[in-house]
């Protein structure tokens, strides 16, 4: 599992944690029933106090994202394919945050953006065919 912090985005640590678990989630890339790092062990490669990372896992656990067992590692709640298209859109959501706030600086036409925006996706796979 790849997890990177970024400590100047001015996003809380065990926030930035938290997404990027959605994320793996979301894409596939963490499993149902797939266990999670240990609190200690992760600290430890991303150099940060355990709590942090406590936190961010007691909050995913609250979500119901992941479940945490006496005695056993956490792991990966099963989702049913709704919920995983919900965390789906609410990360492209997050993403596009940013953008938004940029068309409406540069004061680019609505239409404009959602040509610009849908011909990258057509672009993007195209190059997904040719490779």
């Amino acid at each position: 599992m790849l997890i990177t912090i970024d400590h100047h985005s001015g996003v809380p640590v065990y926030r930035q944690l938290m997404d990027q678990i959605k994320f793996h989630i979301a894409s596939g890339l963490l499993k149902p029933g797939e266990k999670l790092p240990a609190t200690r062990t992760l600290s430890a490669q991303l150099g940060l106090n355990p709590m942090t990372i406590s936190k961010a896992y007691s909050f995913l656990e609250v979500e119901g994202i992941v479940e945490r067992r006496r005695g056993l590692p956490l792991t990966v709640k099963s989702l049913r394919a709704e919920e995983i298209q919900v965390q789906k859109l609410d990360r492209l959501r997050q993403s596009l945050a940013s953008i938004v706030t940029i068309v409406r600086q540069l004061d680019i036409d609505r239409s404009q953006a959602l040509e610009i925006f849908g011909q990258m996706l057509d672009d993007a796979g195209d190059q997904e065919k040719e490779a």
